[in-house]
């Protein structure tokens, strides 16, 4: 009995060395063998086993990468005054005094203004009713392109950094970051955001370090590997928001999925979770400029236990529970659906 004990334990301890010797890309194909790397990940893993890929240069001022959505698409959790100041911070008008209005009007819940047509016309750009998915439709999107850069690191390297609000001096620390910087404002907001509560029963999430750890969480939650994994598609795109008309819609899947969007850090870091039954659409359009693109949308089909009021009900003006409602996934933003 203790020989078979201590083969079981042998056994696990190669194991557990061998996933940590191999690189992401490998692991990824081990763990998920029917669907592809999307190219959004596979051009920010290390170009070579055991090489840790160069992070922001210590000669640089900004530490951080940033993206070009903020944090709007993962919005449901809070109510709409807190995320529209977080949205007009991220994206100040030049009339400070119109972001100031519109930060009232939303806390008081009236009814938005044509002076804050700009603001609330780019916020509104990301949700939409999922009726509005059909062939010969007009949207509007800001860019499909994140173009947040943030290099993915190995498990073995990446879970050596602290991160955790408890060790937020250290983080900033270790990456040389000025606590008074714009970079360590945003390191303390992604962490707060990955450090909130679940919704009971109605959520699954995490921050996920390291590919390995995205793979291991989709694993967990979706409960099986026969996964495909998708993004958004773009080719030549020059604006950054223009109107497109939908050509084709075609549903991927019904059920759960899991989504990981990609946060501002000083590494690749990815907010993954599964909220709900949904419906996945891989939506083709062409822009005005002639951009193509392939976009993910996503649609809710449960916004029961959404906030009820969070930005999607603001800017379409329906309740909780009541409609599916559907977002675009920026490029960057992978999705898991199990096949």
């Amino acid at each position: 009995m203790k020989l078979q004990a201590l083969t079981i334990f042998l056994l696990a301890f190669v194991l557990a060395s061998t996933y940590a010797a191999i690189s992401p890309e490998v692991y990824w194909k081990i763990k998920l063998p029917n669907t592809q790397i999307p190219k959004v990940i596979k051009d920010f893993l290390p170009q070579s086993d055991g090489v840790v890929p160069e992070l922001k240069q210590e000669n640089t001022k900004k530490k951080v990468y940033y993206g070009l959505s903020g944090y709007i698409p993962i919005s449901w959790h809070h109510v709409a005054n807190f995320e529209f100041q977080r949205f007009v911070l991220e994206n100040p008008s030049t009339n400070s005094a119109t972001n100031k209005n519109l930060i009232k009007q939303v806390t008081e819940g009236s009814s938005f203004k044509n002076d804050l047509k700009v603001n609330y016309d780019t916020l509104k750009q990301y949700f939409f009713l999922e009726k509005d998915l059909e062939n010969g439709k007009v949207v509007e999107f800001p860019s499909f392109l994140n173009k947040n850069e943030a290099p993915f690191l190995p498990r073995h390297f990446v879970e050596s950094i602290p991160f955790s609000m408890e060790k937020f001096p250290e983080i900033l620390n270790h990456f040389s970051i000025d606590s008074k910087s714009k970079d360590a404002q945003t390191i303390k907001k992604t962490i707060k955001l990955c450090e909130e509560s679940e919704v009971k029963h109605k959520e699954k999430k995490t921050c996920v370090t390291s590919l390995e750890s995205m793979v291991d969480f989709g694993l967990s939650v979706l409960g099986t590997n026969n996964i495909l994994a998708i993004t958004s598609e773009v080719q030549g795109e020059t604006q950054a928001s223009q109107r497109y008309t939908i050509e084709q819609v075609q549903q991927i899947s019904d059920g759960d999925n899991m989504v990981c969007h990609k946060l501002n850090y000083a590494y690749a870091l990815h907010y993954c979770h599964v909220g709900g039954s949904t419906r996945t659409y891989m939506v083709s359009m062409v822009g005005v400029d002639g951009t193509k693109v392939k976009a993910v949308s996503v649609c809710h089909k449960d916004t029961s236990f959404w906030n009820a009021h969070a930005i999607p009900f603001v800017v379409l003006k329906v309740k909780p529970g009541t409609t599916p409602i559907c977002h675009f996934l920026q490029d960057d933003q992978i999705v898991f659906v199990p096949i």
